[in-house]
């Protein structure tokens, strides 16, 4: 800051003595802001494209043994596991996108404008029989927990489990003995089913729902006669809150990210893969290579980085590519746990088979509906695939 003239009167000497001190402020606050500025956009790099930070190397090699390697070590204590469609189907549940077995290739028989309109919300509102009547062919309850299900609730038993975010709506991570605290169901649940009336929202049970697909009738309503629907979350409609909730913590603290039977093609679920810190391994089990976002689009969309597994500055991501359930069954085997898991399936599928065989073949199983408030409203289900004209 300038001295002051001791030759000017003291008012002009204050004067000057102010003016130089407002424009030293306006200098420190221009700083401030620029500093802020450049802080925010070093963030946004290094969360985008990995620029500027440090990406520590935790895995020996970038292989299903060097994952096994970093398991076993103090340093992997939370796991996160991303799951799709492609766990459930040993089950007999087919997954979405196969070009010959997926859902979506076998759905002539409802007449569709589009194989997405079956999930579509707006279809659903309009025309809500062949959703109905494909749930009825997939409805939870037939179906056992596969070997991937059980290795994640290994997972769980061994301490090791932060969280399971799923894109399944087949219930099946609930029969495995996941808690719910344990899960993030991304795409909604089966579990219960709510009334579309927004002046309604009355709630209904599993069995109710079950009792009404079964008897091939559109649910309705008690109290209103709108359409009952389960809470799934169909494209269209938004995501639940615990979604959003979940990822603010879990993947601010995650140490591994095991990425099962999914495409990666649905948002905002795709994302994920992008929200771990930098130098947190990603093991992808799964029949393809997925999640190979591009750097500069992702960074446009707000995606986060993509996955790199075959390229020199590749560091953290490994895929092992095959059946989801012999991926399971091979990471544990390296990781010690086989007969444990072979030994958990068994008993498992045994109890199951033991209640269906005390249970009467068509369980009707129904409680008075309950009352609850609106589903909190966050960001949409979206789909990267353009529907076809």
């Amino acid at each position: 800051m300038a001295e002051p003239d001791p030759s000017d009167p003291l008012e002009t000497q204050a004067g000057k003595v102010q003016e130089a001190q407002d424009s030293d402020s306006d200098t420190e606050e221009g700083a401030a802001g620029g500093e802020a500025e450049m802080e925010f956009l070093r963030n946004f790099f290094s969360q985008t494209l990995g620029l500027g930070t440090q990406k520590e190397r935790l895995l020996d090699n970038l292989t299903l043994e060097g994952v096994a390697h970093y398991m076993l070590s103090e340093r992997c204590r939370r796991v996160i596991c991303l799951v799709g469609a492609g766990i459930s189907t040993s089950a007999g549940i087919p997954d979405f996108r196969s070009p010959s077995t997926g859902l979506y290739a076998n759905l002539q028989k409802y007449h569709l404008p589009y194989p997405e309109a079956i999930f579509e919300i707006g279809y659903f509102k309009k025309h809500p029989e062949p959703f109905f009547a494909l749930a009825k062919e997939l409805y939870p309850g037939q179906f056992k927990p596969t070997l991937c299900h059980y290795f994640i609730r290994l997972l769980k038993e061994k301490g090791l489990l932060l969280r399971c975010y799923t894109q399944n709506i087949d219930t099946l991570e609930r029969v495995a003995g996941l808690e719910p605290e344990d899960l993030v169901e991304a795409h909604g649940t089966f579990h219960t089913s709510h009334c579309m009336s927004p002046l309604c929202r009355q709630e209904y049970t599993l069995g109710w729902m079950k009792e009404k697909i079964f008897s091939e009738v559109t649910p309705k309503c008690e109290k209103c006669q709108s359409v009952v629907k389960p809470d799934i979350i169909f494209f269209g409609e938004n995501l639940p809150a615990r979604f959003f909730s979940c990822i603010q913590s879990d993947f601010l603290k995650v140490d591994l990210l095991i990425i099962m039977g999914t495409s990666l093609q649905v948002q905002p679920f795709a994302s994920l893969i992008g929200k771990a810190p930098l130098s947190t391994p990603r093991l992808l089990i799964n029949k393809e290579k997925t999640g190979r976002t591009d750097p500069f689009l992702g960074m446009m969309m707000g995606l986060g980085g993509g996955m790199d597994f075959d390229s020199k500055k590749a560091y953290r991501d490994v895929a092992w590519l095959g059946d989801c359930d012999q991926g399971c069954l091979a990471l544990a085997d390296l990781l010690g746990w086989k007969k444990e898991l072979e030994d958990l399936i068994q008993k498992e599928h045994a109890s199951i088979d033991a209640q269906s065989e005390s249970r009467s073949p068509n369980p009707t199983t129904s409680a008075s509906p309950q009352r609850s408030p609106p589903p909190a409203k966050e960001e949409a289900r979206t789909t990267k695939t353009e529907k076809p004209q």
